[in-house]
C-alpha cells in the first residue's frame, strides 16, 4: 500500500471517477460540466460550480492520500481556480479561437503576472501544485485518443506517423543537444515539435523529468509559433501541391497530410487545413489524430532510455524490466488503460454516443492542465525564462519546425501522392478484371443453359 500512495499511482487512482464521469456523459444533463462562454447565465454559474466541485474532491482526496496538509487549501485552490476560469473563458473568445491560442498559454501568462507583479502570499502556495495537476490531465486525455482514428487514416496514415515522428524527433533532440540544451529539456521540446505540440511537452517532461519552469517555456514558445504556422501552411500547399499532381483528390490529401503532420496543436491543424478544403480538413486532423496516439508510445521510450543512463549522459546500468518499471512514470499506464478501454468501449457501442464520452474527458483534461499551468506560472520568475540557456532552447525549437516542414512535405508527398495512389489504381484493377472473369463464365453457364434446356419464350427473354 505504502508503494500506491505516490503521486503517480494517486493520480491514476483520482482519475478514475473522472474518467467513469465521463464514460457516463451521455446521461448526465447537457452531457456533463462544460467551460462556459459567456459569465451571464445562471447555466453557466452551474456548470462553473461542478467543475469546481469536482476539481476540489479531487485535489483534497488527493493530498490525503499522499498525506499532505489540508489546512488552507480551499481558499488557495479559489484563486488558481479563478484564474484557471479566466484563462478558459479567454480561450473561447472567438477571435482567441480563430488564432489558435490555447487555455494553457493564457494560464501560464496570468500566473507570470501575478508572480512577476505582485508578491505570492503563504496562504495562496497550498494549492500551488503544477505536478500533481499535470498528471490527472495526461490521464485524461489518454481517453480521448481513440484507436479508431489510427484505422480512419489507414496505414498509410499510420506509416506517416510513425516515420515523421521518428525523423523530426530524433532531429530535434540531435539539434537540441548539439545547441547545448540539457537533456529533459531536449527530449520534451522534441516531443512537442514531432508529435503533437503541449500535450506531448506535457508527457515528456513528465516522463524525462523537465523543471517546471523549462517546460512553461516550451510550451508558450509552441504556442506562439502556431499562430503564423497556422497561415504559413496553406499559403505553402496552395503554392506548392498544384505542382506535384494533376489529380484534385490528390492533392487535398497531400496538403491535409502535410498541415496535420507539421502543426504542433489539433485546433491549429483544424483551423489551417479549414483554409484549404474540406477534404483536406478531413484528412488533416485525422493524421493529426494518429500523430497524438503515439504520445504514450514516445513516453515509454523516453524512460526506456533514461532507465539505462546516468544523469550526465554515461551508460550506468543495463537494460532491464525491473529498472525501466522502476524508472517508467506509473501514471502513463493510466493514460494507455484510459485509451484502451474507451476505445473497447466505442467500438463496442457502450457509449450511446461517444462523442460526448471523450468531450466530457476532453473538457477534464484541458481543465487539469489550465489548473497546472497557473500553478507553474505562479512558481515561474521571468528571469529564469529569459536565460541563455532557453535562448538556445528557442533556436533548437525553430530549427527542427522548419526541419519539420520539410520533412513532413516529402514524406506527404511520397506516401499520399505516389504509393496511395499507385495501391488505389492496382487495387481498382482487381475487381475489373475478377468482374470481367465473371461475367464470362456467367455468359458461358448461361449459353449451356440455353443449349441444353430450351425454354418458353418468355422464360427465355428473362434469361
Amino acid at each position: 500500500m505504502k508503494k500506491l500512495l505516490v503521486e503517480d499511482w494517486v493520480v491514476v487512482i483520482v482519475s478514475i471517477p473522472l474518467l467513469l464521469i465521463a464514460g457516463l456523459a451521455d446521461a448526465l444533463p447537457g452531457g456533463g460540466p462544460k467551460v462556459p462562454s459567456t459569465l451571464a447565465t445562471a447555466d453557466a454559474w452551474g456548470n462553473i460550480g461542478v467543475l469546481f466541485a469536482i476539481a476540489l474532491v479531487v485535489l483534497f482526496i488527493g493530498n490525503k492520500m499522499l498525506r499532505r496538509p489540508l489546512r488552507g487549501l480551499l481558499v488557495s485552490f479559489i484563486v488558481v481556480f479563478a484564474v484557471a476560469l479566466l484563462a478558459q473563458w479567454v480561450a473561447k473568445i472567438d477571435t482567441i479561437k480563430y488564432y489558435g491560442f490555447e487555455a494553457v498559454f493564457f494560464s501560464v501568462i496570468f500566473g507570470l503576472v501575478i508572480r512577476n507583479c505582485f508578491h505570492i502570499p503563504e496562504w495562496l502556495k497550498p494549492a500551488i501544485q503544477g505536478e500533481f495537476f499535470i498528471k490527472i490531465g495526461v490521464v485524461c486525455l489518454g481517453a480521448t485518443i481513440l484507436f479508431r482514428d489510427v484505422m480512419k487514416s489507414g496505414s498509410v496514415g499510420l506509416l506517416q506517423a510513425l516515420v515523421v515522428v521518428c525523423i523530426v524527433w530524433f532531429f530535434a533532440y540531435w539539434l537540441a543537444r548539439r545547441l547545448k540544451v540539457d537533456r529533459a529539456t531536449a527530449m520534451t521540446l522534441s516531443s512537442g515539435v514531432s508529435i503533437c505540440g503541449v500535450s506531448a511537452c506535457i508527457t515528456a517532461a513528465r516522463v524525462a523529468g523537465t523543471d517546471d519552469r523549462k517546460l512553461s517555456y516550451i510550451v508558450s514558445v509552441v504556442l506562439i509559433i502556431v499562430v503564423p504556422m497556422i497561415y504559413l501552411m496553406p499559403w505553402l500547399a496552395d503554392m506548392i501541391v498544384p505542382l506535384l499532381s494533376d489529380d484534385p483528390a490528390v492533392r487535398q490529401e497531400i496538403a491535409g497530410a502535410w498541415i496535420g503532420g507539421t502543426i504542433d496543436t489539433t485546433s491549429g491543424v483544424a483551423a489551417s487545413s479549414a483554409m484549404v478544403s474540406e477534404e483536406a480538413n478531413k484528412v488533416a486532423v485525422i493524421v493529426k489524430a494518429t500523430q497524438n496516439v503515439l504520445i504514450g508510445v514516445v513516453a515509454f521510450f523516453i524512460a526506456l532510455y533514461l532507465s539505462t543512463k546516468s544523469e550526465s549522459g554515461g551508460r550506468s546500468q543495463r537494460p532491464s524490466l525491473g529498472i525501466v518499471w522502476e524508472k517508467f512514470p506509473k501514471f502513463i499506464l493510466g493514460f494507455v488503460a484510459a485509451s484502451l478501454v474507451f476505445s473497447l468501449c466505442e467500438s463496442n457501442a457502450v457509449f450511446p454516443d461517444a462523442s460526448k464520452a471523450t468531450g466530457l474527458a476532453k473538457t477534464f483534461s484541458t481543465f487539469f492542465f489550465s489548473l497546472a499551468f497557473v500553478c507553474i506560472g505562479l512558481d515561474t520568475r521571468l528571469k529564469d525564462i529569459v536565460s541563455k540557456e532557453n535562448r538556445n532552447a528557442l533556436y533548437a525549437f525553430l530549427g527542427a519546425q522548419c526541419f519539420n516542414i520539410i520533412a513532413t512535405f516529402l514524406v506527404a508527398w511520397l506516401l499520399f501522392g505516389i504509393v496511395k495512389p499507385a495501391v488505389s489504381s492496382q487495387g481498382d484493377a482487381v475487381p475489373t478484371e475478377t468482374s470481367q472473369s465473371v461475367e464470362a463464365s456467367l455468359s458461358d453457364d448461361a449459353a449451356d443453359f440455353v443449349l441444353d434446356e430450351p425454354v418458353e419464350t418468355a422464360d427465355a427473354d428473362i434469361s
